[in-house]
């Protein structure tokens, strides 16, 4: 074989195995029973070699996933032992500091044997719609409020689930069936995933992944290193100041440039007492996808190109220690790529994006009928976006998640799920940041309960006191609301009320424009005017 048809052959067979996993995660989209899974893609998917480091991603996934899974897999291979994989094995978690950093994310990783051989691992992570404990928010002052705590365990063994652990779980959570469904249709994702290996790897006579695997990280590796390589060494620092729970947050890093790039936390707030904190595997994963971002977004995600992007940090909020609260993580989390970028802008002027909303705007309402009336009970989380920073060339994205890469529901499938109307749901007139280019806009958004009916819900919210800043002239986009429509503001974290008859209104944040307000084209502002995005 001559070396370039031995190129072309790993070329098409690495495409092979991104389509292996795309059609992995594609079996948890379409088999989830939670909406935050099948509707919002709060999901990852991916493949592993032997020692544990992963080859490919499904593009479908978030980076608080993905990036996090990376790292998980080497746990599950340390706990169980490869002593004790057996063909048919799948293993779970939910443990943030293993995991992704909160209760509500179940990983699995189930082994994958070719006849006697283990050619490597496949596994999955999914958003379930509870856990227990206090439920999806930020008020618990321990992770033992925040829900039942699943060490690295089986979830089945030899094709045979646990049934202790099923009854465990039934007996912990609100939503019993949605949860544990969720759990087959994470075992069914790996599932799928090997029986697609295993079927490509007979069709090209491939006993393991040993050869292709040192192909993807090799040539990862020298093309990730070439990128770092055109870039200036020094180092630069940003702080940048989000709303925390009681009291405004700081985060400061510095990210340090040479062979490879490090981004140090050191400077940012300690621990809170409540469920913002961060374990350092989710600080790490969100760190390093924005340094891909601007580095080197076209080289496909792997080991080897996350390997040259470490992170350090003392004990901070940014690496929260067991057992702090760790609930609404993604909240702080979601900010830590802005935070890198303003950073990166230093050194890279003109290729960094304006901040934006960064933090999802997700609810969970826990749905019930007013005392002494009839109706339903459900538990209800819904995923919102606000806008994105605008770019060095180009608009920002509205209701786009940026960083998280998550979906937008639709109404009709929240109001399906349980006994509230979405009466409004639109974009936000003259939220995006004015400048050369106009920062993406937030969203308006109206919930009530049906007749009857009452909720609490958990407030897990930014950019309220602090909105997001535009970059290179470019203005702030509009900080966000939260209200009930007779105009009683709530708060940004923690459980609420809204009672029978009155809606709750969620104005989202607005990205950051880009350059100067006076170079912005006339006739992309007279656009604007003429769709309702901004007044004038």
């Amino acid at each position: 074989m001559t070396d370039a048809t031995f190129e072309i052959r790993m070329q098409v067979m690495w495409n092979r195995l991104i389509s292996v996993v795309e059609e992995q995660a594609m079996t948890l989209l379409r088999t989830a029973f939670s909406t935050s899974v099948r509707e919002a893609g709060d999901l990852s998917a991916g493949v592993f070699d032997p020692e544990g480091r992963m080859l490919a991603q499904a593009v479908t996934g978030t980076p608080g996933h993905v990036n996090t899974m990376a790292e998980a897999v080497l746990h599950f291979i340390a706990e169980i032992g490869r002593e004790n994989m057996f063909a048919g094995d799948t293993y779970v978690t939910n443990d943030p500091w293993k995991g992704t950093g909160l209760l509500h994310d179940i990983t699995m990783v189930s082994p994958s044997f070719k006849g006697d051989t283990l050619v490597g691992f496949f596994a999955c992570t999914a958003h379930v719609v509870d856990v227990g404990g206090r439920g999806f928010g930020a008020d618990g002052k321990s992770v033992y409020e925040e829900g039942i705590q699943i060490p690295i365990m089986k979830f089945a063994e030899r094709g045979v689930v646990n049934g202790f652990l099923v009854q465990m779980l039934r007996a912990n959570v609100r939503e019993a069936n949605q949860v544990v469904g969720d759990f087959y249709s994470l075992a069914a994702c790996n599932e799928v995933g090997h029986r697609r290996l295993i079927a490509m790897m007979d069709e090209i006579g491939l006993d393991t992944l040993d050869a292709l695997g040192a192909f993807i990280f090799s040539r990862t590796d020298t093309a990730v290193k070439a990128r770092i390589a055109a870039l200036p060494r020094g180092a630069w620092s940003n702080t940048l100041l989000t709303d925390g729970y009681d009291s405004p947050v700081k985060l400061a890093c510095t990210v340090t440039i040479g062979d490879t790039v490090n981004v140090d936390f050191a400077g940012s707030d300690p621990q809170s007492r409540y469920g913002i904190n961060v374990p350092v595997i989710y600080t790490k994963a969100y760190a390093s996808y924005a340094l891909k971002c601007v580095v080197a977004p076209d080289i496909p995600n792997n080991w080897a190109s996350l390997e040259p992007f470490t992170v350090s940090s003392p004990v901070n909020i940014l690496n929260a220690e067991r057992p702090a609260p760790v609930s609404v993580r993604h909240v702080i989390g979601h900010m830590v790529p802005d935070l890198v970028l303003g950073a990166l802008a230093q050194a890279l002027p003109g290729r960094v994006l304006a901040e934006g909303a960064a933090a999802l705007w997700n609810i969970h309402m826990s749905v019930r009928p007013v005392a002494g009336q009839s109706g339903r009970r459900a538990e209800i989380l819904m995923f919102n976006s606000g806008g994105m920073g605008a770019r060095p060339a180009l608009d920002g994205l509205s209701a786009t998640a940026f960083p998280s890469g998550v979906m937008t529901m639709p109404i009709e499938a929240t109001e399906q799920t349980g006994p509230v109307v979405i009466w409004r749901k639109e974009l936000r007139h003259d939220s995006g940041g004015d400048g050369q280019y106009r920062g993406g806009l937030g969203q308006e958004i109206e919930i009530e309960p049906l007749p009857g009916h009452e909720f609490d819900f958990s407030a897990m919210f930014d950019r309220v006191g602090h909105g997001a800043k535009g970059r290179d002239g470019g203005g702030a986009g509009a900080a966000g609301v939260v209200a009930l429509d007779d105009g009683t503001k709530f708060n940004p974290k923690g459980w609420q009320h809204v009672p029978a008859g009155r809606r709750l209104k969620l104005s989202l944040p607005g990205g950051g424009g880009y350059g100067d307000p006076a170079r912005r084209d006339p006739l992309a502002r007279a656009n604007d005017i003429s769709k309702g995005y901004v007044s004038k």
